[in-house]
């Protein structure tokens, strides 16, 4: 991290209203992306990011700059996205193709997806998941999280982890097989 974010960081800490707004100003858009990633709506998106902000100032002093700040900050508005997201039952928003980031399903770590299924195929079939499955796999395929990361983000255990990835990556290949076998799921 720059010495001159965190500047801006610690002079958020004394509550310095200027150095909080170049802050947001410095990350609101990469956040937003992030939240519409999680959430439908645009709208729902912007709640998130700014509650996440205002979560991170009211929080700053735990920030102990071990990550960068961004990093920080987006640990937060993915756990606000996935409380709105449970709360609501709502379905993940189709992902940016630059985002995903394809793994064979039969390797343990990566996944060749057959040339004629499409990214929106995968993506389709990401957000017929159960929730427990999708969150894992998009906390892993696509913002490249590791178990331990992924097991608190999610309150949930390593293994837990490592068994959701594995279960949503079967489930995944067999709704791209059955899609590629021209089944409609």
């Amino acid at each position: 991290m720059s010495t001159l974010t965190i500047d801006i960081v610690e002079q958020c800490k004394q509550n310095d209203r200027k150095a909080q707004l170049k802050l947001y100003n410095q990350y609101c858009d990469g956040m937003y992306i992030v939240a519409k990633r999680f959430v439908k709506d645009s709208f729902e998106a912007e709640d998130i990011v700014q509650e996440s902000f205002i979560k991170a100032f009211q929080k700053l002093h735990q920030y102990k700059a071990e990550v960068t700040f961004g990093a920080w900050l987006k640990r937060i508005v993915i756990n606000k996205s996935i409380d709105l997201l449970k709360s609501k039952k709502q379905q993940m928003l189709e992902l940016d193709e630059v985002h995903l980031k394809v793994v064979d399903l039969n390797y343990q770590d990566e996944w060749l997806v057959d040339d004629a299924i499409t990214l929106d195929e995968v993506k389709e079939a990401i957000n017929k998941l159960p929730d427990k499955y999708r969150y894992v796999v998009m906390l892993f395929l696509i913002e490249g999280y590791d178990h331990q990361e992924i097991a608190e983000i999610l309150k949930i255990t390593e293994v837990a982890s490592r068994t959701q990835l594995s279960r949503g990556k079967n489930k995944l290949r067999e709704l791209l097989t059955l899609k590629q076998n021209g089944t409609r799921y």
